[in-house]
């Protein structure tokens, strides 16, 4: 089985922070994330009867949905999943060869497929369901951050962020150094009350999630007075209430 490193105090936690309150669930991350790697650090990416009855194939990112809350608090929330690049990963513990590591550089959880067998161990330890197995192959794969992206001194600096981050139109996934408490994915976590998932098994994830925000209340916008009955007066209320609803 394999040992992992020991990390450093303040040692560097490169990871992501997800947004449930503006993830919108339209998949541009998981999308993002297949074509980029498809050709990348862990490529290929295998696709197997992808338009048939029985499609199956390897996927770094997926986005699930789910009903949660009941009445005027119930609402749609897209659960986007990937690998949380533990601090303490059953993964890499399990790993009769040694091809899951930790690195101790930058906490990323990787895939050595040169060492890898397809014993899919790791698969049936990890408790988020973050491997894949690549049947062409016959090895594991997973999610890499994208080290390829963001330690790539020939992208411009602002390119140099896994390619889920780079493509999310509704900013929900952030990307930074969680080991820094002062880095920006740090400070966001502080104030919006970050979470692990499923603290309770003890890996300590460096992934958090951000809570969706509880809905408030809002009353509908008033009838317009006969004063302003025109089309200017409604809309303005309209368009005022409707800014008051997104501040929120």
């Amino acid at each position: 089985m394999t040992s992992l490193p020991q990390p450093a105090k303040g040692a560097t936690k490169l990871g992501l922070v997800i947004d449930l309150d503006t993830c919108v669930g339209c998949h541009a991350c998981a999308v993002n994330c297949k074509e980029w790697n498809a050709s990348g650090h862990s490529a290929p990416m295998t696709d197997q009867d992808p338009y048939g009855s029985k499609p199956d194939g390897v996927w770094f990112n997926r986005v699930h949905s789910y009903e949660a809350g009941t009445g005027t608090q119930s609402r749609t929330v897209n659960f986007p999943r990937s690998c949380l690049h533990c601090e303490t990963p059953a993964c890499v513990t399990v790993c009769p060869t040694g091809a899951s590591y930790k690195r101790a550089e930058d906490g990323i959880v990787l895939v050595n497929a040169d060492a890898c067998i397809g014993c899919k161990l790791c698969s049936w330890a990890c408790p988020y369901g973050a491997r894949e197995y690549d049947s062409d192959a016959g090895v594991m794969k997973k999610c890499t951050l994208c080290i390829d992206r963001i330690y790539n001194q020939t992208l411009p600096e602002h390119e140099r962020t896994p390619a889920c981050v780079s493509t999310c139109p509704a900013s929900a996934r952030h990307f930074g150094d969680l080991g820094d408490p002062d880095s920006a994915v740090s400070r966001l976590v502080a104030e919006r009350g970050g979470f692990d998932l499923m603290p309770e098994m003890g890996y300590a994830p460096t992934n958090k999630y951000l809570p969706p925000r509880p809905r408030t209340e809002l009353s509908p916008p008033p009838l317009p007075r006969p004063a302003e009955t025109g089309a200017e007066g409604v809309a303005g209320r309209l368009l005022a209430w409707v800014d008051r609803a997104l501040s929120r």
